[in-house]
Parts: structure tokens; sequence; C-alpha cells
């Protein structure tokens, strides 16, 4: 039977046949603990059967538990299969009822009756092509328009990782010619459904795409994704698909609006409006003229400053373009992902010149969280499902992760998870800080995530040399999307200590959850999370904010919330219900997406 590990590339952790057990010191437990309260779950659930979106879908209410009779928490802790590091197959690995998301919805949703078609055009698209929450944001915002009646399709690379069993329908629709570099390339496309959503996979007959990740082959992935963007255009010319909106998604899909308005809209493509949405200003999608020129377009004719030329080349030699900030120019309505980070970015940015140029059309609309794919009540990587009104469920759901992982799981810890990508933008000294201050205090953390940078991936391995034998803290150096709700589950506290953050979902999948956030204050963290000491709107508390890059104003939002799960725990269960009671869905902010959609809609 093969043996897992639990980081990459790590020397503490060895090969993929290395044991949970060899890594961690595991507390020895005497005495079984037995919890007495009530609980809603169910394990029986069949959710192989998938239907369409938009006949044959069950409806039942965001609030429903899945379970269908109440038992004591006695009985279930007595059933669960509890996992222990030394399982030869880790827990978050074990076969669960599906890959996918629960088919149950909310029967509240009404429908447009002014309805669209849609279409998406992204590199990422949770969960077969998942690397940040560009994927998240995308299958959440399809989704919700959908269930408003909407058409919406999702266009992306079918990337050779992409798992074919995960995509339900599939079959090959087209084949046809797509333009790059001076040949016309025979070009694939598949239609499908991944979590119920329509989806059409394109795939180029020669190296692009290629490889073991989404990101990161031996290709080149710039020219790869200017391929992508005239494929795109190119199977909807030769398909007849005239969609009201193509809506593009960051720097990889920013060639798109330029091919569409200076090639496309000239020859069968007259339909179509653009909007592009920036998930993160980080990334400028830097493009030679000489590359650009290969997807079929003039590069030389985009170097001006009131086009695409990447301002921060402006007197090199060359100088260089930007693709994000060409879709910028060239998209007819462009929108990020929170109030804040817009205001944040007219302000400050070597894009903040052309947002400014553009204000007119630049909107900031505060990202959802997909409510199907992130229920605590139907999710079936849980070991005990549970919702706002009986969170009981959770308490299993904690103490399963502590087995499973070598934590210690008796008396009344608090258990902080972080999960992130470990580069610099999240906070790195500070998670650094948090692990070596809850262990001092008393409490327990799993850090989940691993480093693109090879620097900062040594760094991390050597703390989990550090720290991962001990019965307090795991850094867990890989992504597991199963083991990522687990650990929202189970969790009493959820850590997003950004220096700087567009949106941010982990905060709002957190509170889904029931785990309390502790954020700085940036971006959409400021859009969602408002400190529960502060006087001014004790209605709207729901987290620990501190405002700080320092170790210092981390500590004290620590302290604040350790004191509070220590000595208060009538108040913070109500806070744990609280929390699960705010609405984060996509089923609240799509409408947004769908006026801009309107306000640039040609109709007739």
């Amino acid at each position: 039977m093969e043996v897992a590990s639990i980081a990459v590339s790590s020397p503490m952790f060895g090969t993929s046949r290395t044991k949970l057990s060899d890594c961690f010191f595991v507390p020895i437990r005497r005495r079984k603990t037995i919890i007495d309260r009530k609980f809603l779950f169910n394990s029986t659930n069949d959710f192989s059967n998938r239907s369409s979106i938009d006949l044959k879908i069950r409806a039942v209410h965001l609030d429903e538990v899945a379970a269908d009779k109440p038992e004591s928490l006695a009985g279930l802790v007595k059933d669960v299969n509890w996992p222990s590091p030394s399982d030869e197959i880790p827990f978050w690995k074990r076969k669960f009822h599906t890959h996918d998301a629960n088919p149950e919805i909310p029967v509240n949703i009404e429908k447009d009756s002014d309805l669209l078609h849609v279409i998406h055009v992204t590199a990422e698209m949770a969960p077969i092509a998942k690397v940040g929450g560009l994927g998240d944001v995308v299958t959440g915002l399809a989704r919700a328009c959908l269930l408003r009646g909407h058409k919406v399709d999702i266009m992306l690379p079918f990337y050779e990782c992409i798992q074919k069993d995960n995509i339900q329908e599939l079959s090959l629709v087209s084949t046809y010619n797509s333009y790059y570099d001076g040949k016309w390339i025979q070009t694939n496309a598949y239609r499908g459904l991944v979590s119920d959503i329509p989806v059409i996979l394109i795939e180029p007959m020669n190296q692009f795409f290629k490889g073991e990740d989404v990101y990161g082959g031996s290709y080149n992935e710039l020219e790869a994704y200017l391929f992508f963007s005239r494929a795109c255009l190119e199977w909807m010319q030769v398909t007849g698909t005239q969609p009201d909106v193509i809506h593009v998604h960051e720097w990889q899909t920013g060639a798109l609006p330029l091919l569409y308005w200076d090639m496309y809209c000239y020859l069968s493509l007259q339909k179509p409006r653009i909007v592009l949405t920036i998930h993160n200003m980080e990334h400028y999608g830097e493009c030679r003229q000489e590359q650009l020129n290969k997807c079929g377009l003039d590069g030389s004719l985009y170097a001006t400053i009131d086009k695409a030329i990447d301002d921060r080349t402006i007197g090199h030699n060359p100088e260089r373009l930007s693709l994000l900030k060409g879709a910028i120019v060239y998209s007819n309505s462009v929108v990020t992902v929170s109030p804040t980070y817009l205001k944040e970015t007219l302000c400050s940015g070597w894009l903040a010149s052309a947002l400014l140029t553009n204000r007119d059309k630049y909107h900031g609309i505060l990202n959802g969280i997909d409510a199907v794919m992130w229920n605590p009540a139907s999710d079936v990587f849980l070991p005990a499902n549970y919702h706002a009104h009986n969170t009981d469920g959770k308490e299993v759901c904690k103490q399963y992760l502590q087995r499973g992982l070598g934590l210690a799981y008796e008396g009344r810890v608090p258990l902080i998870v972080c999960i992130s990508r470990l580069v610099a933008q999240k906070g790195l000294h500070l998670i650094k800080h948090a692990i070596s201050h809850i262990e001092k205090h008393g409490g327990q953390m799993i850090v989940l995530g691993k480093a693109p940078d090879g620097r900062v991936q040594g760094e991390f391995e050597a703390l989990a040399n550090l720290h991962n034998k001990g019965s307090t803290i795991r850094i867990l150096l890989m992504y597991s999307e199963e083991l990522s709700h687990m650990l929202y589950a189970g969790a009493d506290m959820v850590l997003v200590p950004s220096i700087y953050e567009p949106c941010g979902l982990a905060q709002m999948i957190g509170m889904r959850y029931g785990s309390v956030p502790i954020v700085r204050k940036t971006g959409g963290l400021a859009d969602t999370v408002f400190d529960m000491d502060d006087q001014s709107q004790p209605e709207m508390a729901n987290g620990f904010v501190f405002e700080g890059i320092d170790e210092g104003s981390l500590s004290q939002a620590l302290d604040r919330a350790f004191s509070y799960y220590k000595e208060k725990p009538i108040e913070w269960a109500k806070i744990v219900q609280k929390v699960m009671q705010i609405d984060n869905s996509w089923n609240k902010t799509a409408s947004k997406y769908i006026d801009v959609y309107n306000s640039i809609r040609v109709r007739g």
C-alpha cells in the first residue's frame, strides 16, 4: 500500500513513502473523551448521481443540515473512524463520497428577468484547476449567475494535469485551427460540467499546458496564454457563439480585449462586450512586443502610454508592454475585488495612472464565497457536519484534526489555522511570529501552504523541522483541497495577516465554518472583518483586527482572541454562531456584477 507524505521536498519528511508518525511526536492518551451534547450528522448521503443545474438540482435552504436525525455527540465519537499519524494513508486522502461539491442549493434565489450569456475566460477554475483564490471566484460567480437563470460558460486551458474523472459529460465538440507565431495550430475544444457549471476546455496540439501543475510547465507560459486568448475568440467565431459578455480574469487573458477590439470585432464577433476582473495588481503580465506579435497583433502599436506600455519600463531599452494595463484600457468595464482595494490601487502602484484615467469604468465589487462548495452542513470532507444553530459537530472536526496530525487533544485549547500561499504578500514574518507566539501562550497552530520561492520554502522547512515533532504546531508544506475544508471546520480561529489583500477568501470561508478571523486591516479584509472591541459598531463585530505590520500588533490581536476564547466561553460560542450566519455568499454580491454586465451589453 502506498504511503503518502505531507510535505513537498522537505528533508524532514523525506520521500513519498514517509508516514506521518515518522514526522510527529504522538501524545499517548489513555482516557476516552466522551462529549454528551446533541449534534446533527449524516454519513450516508450519496452525491454520485449528479444532475443539471437548471432543471434537476435538489434544492434546500442554506442553513439546513444534511442530517436526517439528531444523535448524541457521544454516539458520534464512538462511531468516528479516528485517524492517526501512523496511518499508511493520511486522513485527507481517504475516499470521500465525491470530489465535488454537494449539489444542494438554496431555494430562495430569485430568477432575473433580463437574461445574459456570459463566457468567462480564465486560467483557473475550482476545483479542477485551482492554485489560488482566482479559481474559487470564477466558480462561485459562475454558479451564482446560473442560479439566477443566466447562461454561463467557463473557457479554460485543458491542462494536462486536470483529472478528467472530475469532469462530468466530457466530450470533444469541435476541432479547429488557431493562429500562433506564423502557423495555424490544430486545437480541440471539449465540453463538460464541473460542479454543474458548463466548461469549455481548449487543448492545443502543441507543447502548451503540458506538465504536472497548472503553472510552471516547460513551455513559455506567457506565450501559451497569448495563444489561449486568441484560441477562445477563434472558437467563438468558428462556432458562431456570440455571448453578451466575455469576462476575462487577470493578466493571463489580458490580450483578449486587444485581440477583440483590434481584430475579431471586424470579423464576425460584434455583439460581445468585455469585462476585466483584476484579482491581484501585483502581476502585470510583462510582455515584449515581439511576443505579442506571435498572437497576430503588431506589438509596436501598443507601446504608447495611453495603450499598453508598462510604465515601469519607460525610458528603458527595451521598453516592455503590460498585458494587464492593455486590458484595463481596452475592456468596457474593469472590476477589482473589494471597495477598499479599489481605493488603495488608485493611490499607489504602477497601474494607478491607468486606473485613474479609466476611473469612470472602474468598480470595486467584494468577492463572495461559493456557499454550495463551502457548506459545513453538507461538506463531504468532514467527519461530522454542523450548522449555525447546532455547532456541536465542529468539536468532532477539531478532535479529528488533532488526532490525525498528532496534536494534543484534551482540554480547552485554541486551535488557529493559516491556509495560504507562502509569499511575501501574505505576511511571512507575521506567520512565523504567530507560530512561536501561539506555541508560547498555550495554543495550537496548523499552517497549510507552500512557497513558489525555494528560499522561502527552505525557511519553512527549517521551521517544520523545529516544530513538527512537538504536540502543538504543524507546518504542512503542501496544498490539499480536502484538508483545507477540514482545517476550516476544525479551527477555532483563522489567521490572515496579509501585508496587502485585494479581497481574501480565507476569512470568509473561516466564518462560514465557525472559525473566528484574526486579520490585518487591509483591502478586502477591512471590508469583511470588524473588531470585537470596536465600540463604534458592536453589531458588526465578528473578529480581531490589527493595523500594523509589526509582530507586536499581531501579538496584541492574538492575545485578545485567546483571552476571549479562554475567559468567555459562552460569549465565544455566540460569536461562532454569529459569524456562521453572516452571508458572504456570491448570491449576495453577484447582482452587482450583473449590473455591470447590463451597463455595457449591446441589445437588439
